[in-house]
């Protein structure tokens, strides 16, 4: 092989492993666009997903779908009033299982 051809090589191989993991799409798509930090009665609750920060979506969402008319809330996990509703929510599920 001549030194051209080489050089040519390098760069396809260079090129080829610099684009290696890197994601067909580049932008964030968290569920959530607005959060709210309203109280939420746990009775109201059909489900209360907690979907933890991954590279789509840098932040913790928390989607609490509600019993009466299945309404999607998306809740601000660092609001005081969720964060004592999750733990609310703990010690009832703890209390089932025991």
């Amino acid at each position: 092989m001549n030194q051209r051809t080489v050089f040519i090589l390098c760069l396809i191989l260079m090129a080829l492993n610099g684009h290696q993991g890197v994601p067909l799409s580049k932008t964030i798509r968290c569920m959530c666009i607005k959060t709210s930090n309203q109280t939420v009665n746990p009775r109201s609750l059909e489900k209360l997903e907690v979907i933890p920060a991954s590279p789509f979506c840098p932040r913790v969402e928390i989607i609490a779908v509600m019993k009466q008319n299945g309404e999607k809330r998306c809740l601000d996990p660092k609001s005081k009033n969720i964060k004592k509703l999750l733990k609310e929510l703990g010690k009832r599920r703890s209390k089932r299982t025991h």
